[in-house]
């Protein structure tokens, strides 16, 4: 079959339903974030394993996963030269290859097992396998068209479609623990796998690539090639130069702090809730995780709000209501209350709110940073920005349930015995109580107070790109206002003199 009649290279309207179904990976790429800061670790317990082996699984398994991502992106980019890049797509080739992989060893990862290291390595094989389905994935609104509005619509479905995901996850989850079936965990990673593949098939059958016409390949030809040490060389200095921009670091800080908070109140909970909580039910931790259902509805109303009040309103109405119900979970420990079901579901729906907040406003804030770029290097480096962020991200939310696990096993905690409230001594219950509460009590209000300075909103953007406009059209660095030089200075960090060099800084 010739390149012009695979179906992979043949565009069709974009619609709703289209957009639909190129965002039903982001099931999978929602719930598996989920999975990994809320479910791997409190299964890995349930194992009898080690806090801080448990720990060491995730936290060793997506460090492979951020270094592997630094060079696949490449990878792909120049896979057009195979027969396989040609006949399956460059793109597509490799979330086939990673649906096949992914649909074979994720369900392995749910078998009881008391040896840490068959988790550690079925783990990193899965994170490399999901790997290899999203960061191709993530292309293909730049592959099948170059409407912004079209990619608009491609990319906009992923953000329900992700909550939706999470909800599924804690759903499926929850019920199986209340029937209190033995073999939950295999019974729901069994469940997880036919939903998550049957959503990445829709979505390689929907989604196509731009066509390998002469042209285009004389394009892609045309980009440099670089040795495996150039290429790393040229990635680490392009990942540092981003850190002149203050508006970037400011945002960076904001969103690892309150990510890596995030991480840790689902890696702890599920230990928090039963092993300090009187009167709940094995199935509590799990119930609680599904109120993320409400985190869909908190994602609309956070959307008008990024547009009425903009995104230090949203940093601070989320993570001061986080704060408030991190100290509601720990007051429901420290006063004893008995039967807290009630007190822990109102806690817990105002949590999942304020979470899918946190989760919504960095990414949307994100379009806006490579503009205050832009005025620095006069470059085009939005992808350079999105690495840093995904490979930092990937970074520190390994260190969440590593730490976490390591900290547990300092308190003396065993979770061979310790399987509920009643074998729990007060002192380790005191400690549980304490690593649930303090690490993301203080990174949250670290961002919170980082938020505080965060001058890049919808009114310092624009007057930033009427500037970058009058710039490319001819206009004079002379004749900025005394406004738009405070801005520039503001966003930047750097004196107005110094931007929009006379030569781009790529």
């Amino acid at each position: 079959m010739s390149k012009k009649q695979n179906w992979v290279y043949q565009k069709k309207p974009i619609t709703v339903w289209r957009g639909i179904g190129y965002g039903l990976t982001d099931l999978m790429g929602g719930g598996w974030n989920n999975i990994v800061s809320g479910v791997i670790f409190a299964f890995v317990l349930s194992q009898g394993i080690s806090p801080a082996f448990a720990g060491a699984i995730t936290g060793i398994g997506r460090i492979a996963d951020a270094l592997f991502a630094l060079f696949f992106g490449a990878i792909t980019d120049g896979f057009y030269r195979t027969k396989l890049g040609q006949r399956f797509g460059r793109r597509h080739f490799f979330i086939l290859l990673g649906g096949i992989l992914f649909a074979t060893l994720f369900p392995l990862f749910w078998v009881k097992s008391d040896d840490w290291q068959y988790y550690l390595f079925v783990y990193i094989a899965i994170e490399l396998a999901i790997a290899m389905i999203l960061i191709p994935w993530e292309t293909l609104p730049t592959e099948m068209t170059d409407d912004y509005n079209l990619r608009t619509v491609l990319s906009g479905s992923r953000m329900v479609i992700s909550a939706t995901g999470t909800a599924i996850v804690f759903l499926v989850l929850a019920a199986l623990k209340h029937m209190q079936n033995p073999n939950a965990y295999l019974v729901t990673g069994v469940i997880w796998t036919v939903i998550f593949v049957v959503a990445i098939f829709v979505s390689y059958r929907t989604t196509w690539e731009r066509p390998l016409t002469p042209e285009f390949i004389k394009e892609l030809d045309s980009r440099p090639r670089l040795s495996v040490t150039e290429f790393i060389s040229k990635t680490v200095k392009d990942y540092f130069s981003t850190f002149k921009n203050k508006a970037f670091r400011q945002h960076l800080t904001i969103y690892l702090l309150s990510f890596t908070g995030k991480d840790f109140y689902s890696t702890m909970l599920p230990t928090f809730i039963v092993c300090c909580i009187q009167g709940v039910k094995e199935d509590m931790p799990w119930t609680l995780q599904a109120l993320s259902i409400f985190g869909i509805l908190a994602t609309l109303g956070a959307a008008r709000l990024m547009i009425t009040r903009g995104p230090r309103f949203l940093f601070s109405l989320s993570y001061m209501t986080i704060i408030v119900t991190m100290v509601g979970y720990f007051l429901t420990w420290a006063l004893h209350i008995s039967n807290p079901f009630w007190i822990l579901i109102i806690i817990s729906v105002l949590y999942q709110c304020a979470r899918a907040i946190l989760e919504f406003t960095p990414w949307n804030v994100f379009p806006f940073i490579p503009d205050v770029d832009r005025i620095m290097t006069r470059g085009d480096r939005a992808g350079i920005y999105a690495s840093v962020m995904t490979f930092l991200r990937k970074s520190t939310g390994a260190l969440a349930s590593w730490i976490a696990g390591v900290l547990l096993a300092e308190i003396g905690f065993n979770s061979k015995v310790m399987t509920d409230i009643t074998h729990v001594p007060h002192n380790v219950q005191m400690g549980i109580a304490l690593i649930f509460f303090i690490p993301p009590v203080l990174l949250i209000a670290l961002a919170l107070v980082t938020s505080w300075f965060f001058k890049l909103n919808r009114e310092t953007h624009i007057i930033l790109k009427e500037e970058i406009d009058r710039l490319e059209h001819g206009g004079s660095k002379a004749d900025a206002t005394a406004e738009t030089k405070k801005v520039v200075e503001e966003l930047t960090g750097h004196p107005y003199a110094n931007a929009w060099p006379d030569k781009p800084r790529i």
